[in-house]
């Protein structure tokens, strides 16, 4: 609930996902948004072409090359990364807009996105690294998927060692052993970065109010 008392809102949080593929973000992601459906989902900007069934504005947004350069030169993208021949970022204007309107927003990024929006964004982020609870565990959990060959189970693995070397960057960590614990965790880190005092905005009037009523 955005409106809490007098209609005043809180600031929304800005919580930031970040884990080796495989150690289970998606799953506890998607749990999440089932556990506060108010939760919303950051929406990037891409240069790539639209696949089938995808939207302009709900999965992406699709911009040219050009059009994304102008939006990066004047400051509009809170963070941006090229990947392969095409550029993807977060846009300023939308985050800020629900930040405002006391709504939270989820965002699925790298290490190097979330370093990003550390540096654009600072105190508004809450930084949650997810890990798996070994590498044979990891490994296990690549191999079992049955869709990869064992050469990108292996890049992927080297991929993963690169991604767990930062999470010292981050603010929570998540050990996904046991998934309907490490569910809990997050839901309660997403629930306790809400109750933050800074966010709470309407506090300063009710304390005041309650200070001269006593």
């Amino acid at each position: 609930m955005n409106k809490v008392i007098s209609g005043m809102q809180r600031r929304g949080v800005m919580l930031v996902v970040s884990s080796p593929s495989g150690a289970g973000k998606t799953t506890l992601c998607d749990g999440l948004q089932k556990a506060y459906p108010d939760l919303k989902m950051s929406v990037s900007v891409t240069t790539r072409a639209p696949r089938p069934g995808e939207k302009h504005g709900e999965d992406y947004y699709f911009l040219s090359i050009e059009e994304f350069k102008k939006m990066q030169a004047d400051g509009g993208l809170l963070e941006s990364a090229r990947v392969f021949d095409n550029y993807y970022g977060t846009p300023k204007g939308p985050v800020e807009q629900l930040l405002g309107e006391g709504k939270d927003i989820l965002f699925d990024v790298d290490w190097q996105g979330a370093s990003q929006l550390s540096q654009s964004c600072g105190d508004e982020l809450c930084r949650v690294f997810i890990l798996p609870p070994s590498a044979q565990a990891l490994q296990e959990r690549l191999s079992g998927r049955g869709t990869d060959s064992s050469q990108v189970v292996a890049k992927r693995m080297s991929e993963a060692a690169r991604e767990i070397s930062h999470w010292q960057d981050y603010d929570y960590i998540i050990i996904n052993d046991e998934l309907n614990i490490a569910q809990a965790q997050i839901n309660a880190i997403l629930s306790a970065e809400r109750a933050k005092r800074e966010r709470m905005l309407f506090l300063p009037e009710i304390v005041d109010d309650m200070l001269k009523n006593l």
